[in-house]
């Protein structure tokens, strides 16, 4: 006689007139050992292999046939467990360090993987159920709930949810890996590629994961201060243009001042003194007078017994009386039509080297404040 067994639990099947005197056994171990293991049934199970099956035995008690597994592992990895390719529902609980993957196998006792899988953390517990032939797919047991009442729950362990598109503007709940990406994409919006990052006490690389985390930068602008784009300045009209210095010389120049004097052109009057007595010695010659030949204007022939007296002269037997007349001179300068002018010129400066104030501090720098400056280039 052939003993047949139900597909999905695999309880013995008792044909018409079959164990005789083993009936009561068989259906014993069918209900109050198989079935209630499959509805009720927990046991832990040790993990040895990274790929390991869950035994299963027709018509007697077995791993695969429980409700609800402990897996227990002491492997340094993750691991994956095969349950028989049949529907059935299971609780497992990962009480390991490790990650571990529930498949369907493709045989009974096999471990090739038939379909998808579903993967529990570490300390993790979930209920799965598996689909059976032909999807022979791992199912998560609750994906969804139905108007959810519960108000602030507690979660431990390291609760998962699904990772939602870029940009996903719903009251979904947000992954750790959406939050980081969300994050690096506005980041990347304030800072794109030739962004200038200042720190004004920290001097940590800005790529670091300390601080932005992303892009990669280089320090920038060292001892420069910024100066914004002007078109119209070949100085300033394009990006990187770099000039001036800290150190620069005193340059050489000279000033020249002319001062124009105003109203210069004049003249200049006078008038000399009156002559004084004085006397007019005469020698001979001839005169043509009334009184006398030739005898001078302002004269007067004097009687020639009187010859010899104080200004008078005695010529030819002709004695002459001087008189000398008072008078003036008068006298008027050239005008000035030349108009001065006066020049001053500062010497030209020699430095040939930086002038540096008392204190060190060269006197070319303007007024600063020293921060750490980094440019995006990647």
């Amino acid at each position: 006689m052939t003993t047949t067994y139900s597909p999905n639990l695999r309880l013995s099947i008792i044909g018409n007139g079959e164990q005789a005197g083993a009936w009561g056994d068989t259906t014993n171990t069918n209900l109050g050992t198989l079935l209630e293991g499959a509805i009720s049934g927990f046991q832990p199970i040790s993990i040895t292999l990274t790929s390991q099956a869950l035994v299963a035995t027709n018509g007697a008690a077995d791993q695969a046939r429980l409700a609800m597994i402990q897996l227990n592992s002491s492997l340094g990895s993750a691991f994956s467990v095969f349950v028989p390719p049949t529907p059935k529902q299971y609780i497992f609980f990962n009480n390991s360090s490790q990650t571990a993957t529930i498949y369907c196998a493709t045989t009974i006792n096999g471990t090739t993987i038939g379909g998808d899988g579903i993967a529990i953390p570490a300390g993790g517990t979930m209920a799965v159920w598996n689909t059976g032939a032909p999807d022979l797919d791992i199912k998560q047991q609750s994906t969804h709930f139905i108007a959810p009442t519960m108000n602030n729950p507690v979660m431990a362990g390291t609760p998962l949810v699904p990772t939602a598109a870029a940009g996903t503007d719903t009251l979904q709940a947000a992954s750790t890996a959406f939050v980081k990406a969300a994050i690096a994409a506005a980041a990347n919006l304030l800072f794109p590629v030739g962004s200038i990052y200042t720190n004004a006490t920290n001097a940590t690389n800005p790529g670091d994961v300390t601080m932005l985390g992303f892009g990669t930068w280089v320090a920038f602008g060292a001892t420069r201060v910024l100066a914004g784009y002007d078109a119209g300045n070949a100085n300033f009209n394009a990006a990187g243009l770099t000039g001036g210095s800290a150190n620069a010389v005193v340059v050489s120049h000279g000033h020249l001042a002319t001062t124009p004097l105003a109203n210069t052109a004049h003249s200049h009057t006078g008038t000399t003194v009156s002559a004084g007595t004085h006397t007019h010695n005469f020698g001979p010659g001839n005169f043509s007078s009334a009184d006398g030949p030739d005898a001078p204007a302002n004269y007067i022939v004097a009687d020639q017994g009187q010859s010899g007296n104080a200004g008078t002269a005695t010529l030819q037997g002709i004695t002459y009386l001087q008189t000398a007349g008072a008078h003036t001179h008068t006298f008027t300068t050239a005008n000035n039509t030349t108009l001065p002018t006066a020049t001053t010129t500062v010497a030209a400066p020699t430095a040939t080297a930086p002038i540096v104030v008392a204190s060190g501090i060269d006197a070319n720098y303007q007024p600063y404040i020293t921060v750490f400056m980094w440019r995006r280039t990647a």
